[in-house]
């Protein structure tokens, strides 16, 4: 379906906008010139919570950015369907729309009744944009339980309209998939140029990592494989083999080499790092997704989770890919922070996928600063490189880490690099302050998004981040559409003595004893 075209509007110009779009709506704190919306959740349903939109994906190839978000999410997981918004111009105006033959309010409806993260791909030889989502329907075999399913959604004509969705992969009537990511090789003179790989992992088994490729831009779909490790306690059925964790993002390096950051739960059963929960760890493929590695450790990760009870207890990685093939991973973590009493943004790069560098901060706010920053979303240009390579990052924050759930107020922030990130620009406040009532509740807090997004249009100077900002509910009604705005990036600055921002060693003091009150990995966890 193809949406209304935004123009590029300053902040004042909102109200204008809401006028277009023929609804009332109050207007949330803007604080940067060029923040504009491109979409608002349309259905009534009421089942769901309305006008919400949550967790965009965006990938820009050329002048194109195209977007992906959950619109009309559920209390209990997923959305009534999956919004898209399509550029063409850098991000300067928008078209928006919802996929046809998704769910049951879809136009034309679809087999299942809700959908569930986002994730947006460009295979450039196949010239097709690609949506992967999950589809969720009642299970057919257990009263009360969901059926969750692979899909993905085509674009052929630059990503204005979208086809009928195709299955990556479901395990039948009880299966039970989560956290999709889908990226494509790109690179002309790569010997895999042209095939998509999607990711995902099965909550029945414990969240096991598994990879799906397609070599015929979306239309099929291999039978998911997984990576080399060997068996362990988690494993379903005891014996199989393969990693567990959830929230890969592949990335297609100009080689043909896939490197795959996520969220690794397997070093908490063997007990190997001072962390008890969680690891940021990769797996490699060399053969065009017909093999994967045994992970490999980027580190632990120390996770604070936020206060206020707001949706964000996974250091879910945010991961891009410069054009040597350079992979930059970024988490929220509280290594640096006195007591682990903040959360921070933190980066690790690799050119392999196998061994990283040690895990710097990015300097955001002081150290001590008492501002906590979370739901990270990285950019990369795929133009630059090395020393000279385009960073960006979109995030939210807390100005004060000890907030509680009356008192947190949500603010949006970015800031840049010129350098690969060596040093940083000034951070901005691009929306809020936002109270967390304003927000949709779920199962697992209240919600802007498990991930965020931003996108470099390749060799330009502009990043363009894509987010979600509330305003106050009229009544039952909730107001939480999608925007986007256009981000010079800037030189940077070397905000702090650099020794102050690079990990010493894994384990540090204040790592160990926040771990030490991290409560061990004994539910496996969906965030759908």
């Amino acid at each position: 379906m193809l949406g209304i075209r935004f123009p590029s509007l300053p902040a004042i110009g909102i109200l204008g906008l809401a006028a277009v779009l023929a609804v009332v709506t109050i207007v949330p704190a803007l604080a940067a010139e060029g923040v504009i919306q491109i979409s608002q959740d349309p259905y009534t349903n009421p089942d769901s919570e309305h006008r919400t939109q949550v967790e965009p994906d965006t990938f820009a190839f050329g002048a194109t950015i195209v977007s992906a978000f959950q619109s009309g999410r559920y209390f209990d997981g997923g959305a009534s369907n999956i919004g898209w918004a399509t550029s063409t111009d850098r991000g300067l105006t928008w078209v928006h729309g919802f996929l046809p033959r998704s769910t049951d309010k879809a136009t034309p409806p679809g087999p299942y009744q809700r959908t569930s993260d986002a994730s947006v791909a460009y295979d450039a030889k196949h010239k097709v944009w690609l949506i992967s989502w999950l589809g969720i329907a009642p299970s057919t075999v257990t009263p009360g339980a969901l059926k969750v399913d692979v899909l993905v959604s085509r674009s052929t004509d630059g990503g204005l309209h979208w086809g009928a969705p195709v299955l990556v992969f479901s395990t039948g009537p009880a299966s039970n998939l989560d956290k999709n990511w889908t990226v494509c090789d790109d690179t002309g003179s790569s010997p895999f140029f042209g095939r998509c790989y999607t990711e995902f992992d099965d909550n029945s088994r414990n969240d096991l990592v598994e990879m799906s490729t397609s070599t015929d831009g979306g239309l099929t779909w291999g039978m998911p494989r997984v990576t080399g490790d060997p068996t362990n306690g988690f494993s379903i059925p005891a014996g199989s083999t393969g990693a567990h964790g959830i929230g890969g993002q592949p990335l297609a390096q100009p080689d043909g080499r896939v490197v795959v950051p996520y969220v690794g739960f397997d070093d908490e059963l063997n007990n190997q790092l001072s962390n008890p929960t969680f690891t940021i760890s990769s797996f490699v493929s060399v053969d065009g997704g017909n093999s994967w590695s045994a992970r490999a450790l980027i580190s632990e990760a120390d996770l604070r989770a936020p206060n206020g009870g707001i949706r964000a207890d996974l250091p879910l990685p945010s991961a891009e890919i410069d054009r040597s093939g350079k992979v930059y991973v970024t988490w929220d973590d509280c290594r640096f922070e006195p007591q682990c009493n903040a959360g921070d943004l933190v980066l690790s790069t690799s050119n392999d996928g196998i061994f990283w560098s040690a895990v710097s901060r990015i300097p955001l706010d002081g150290i001590g600063s008492g501002v906590d920053h979370f739901l990270p979303g990285l950019a990369v240009d795929r133009n630059s490189s090395g020393g000279a390579a385009h960073l960006a990052l979109v995030y939210y924050f807390y100005l004060d880490t000890s907030c509680t759930a009356p008192t947190c107020r949500l603010d949006v922030g970015f800031a840049s690099s010129r350098n690969g990130g060596l040093s940083w620009s000034s951070h901005e406040r691009l929306a809020g302050p936002m109270h967390l009532s304003w927000l949709p509740n779920t199962s697992q807090g209240v919600m802007v998004g498990d991930y965020f997004s931003a996108s470099i249009p390749p060799g330009s100077n502009v990043a363009v981040p894509v987010f979600m900002v509330a305003s106050a509910p009229a009544g039952s009604l909730l107001h939480q559409p999608t925007f986007a705005a256009r981000e010079d990036i800037a030189g940077g600055r070397l905000a702090e003595v650099a020794v102050n921002n690079i990990e010493p060693a894994i384990g540090a003091a204040a790592a160990k004893a926040a771990a030490a009150a991290t409560p061990r990995l004994t539910v496996f966890p969906t965030v759908r």
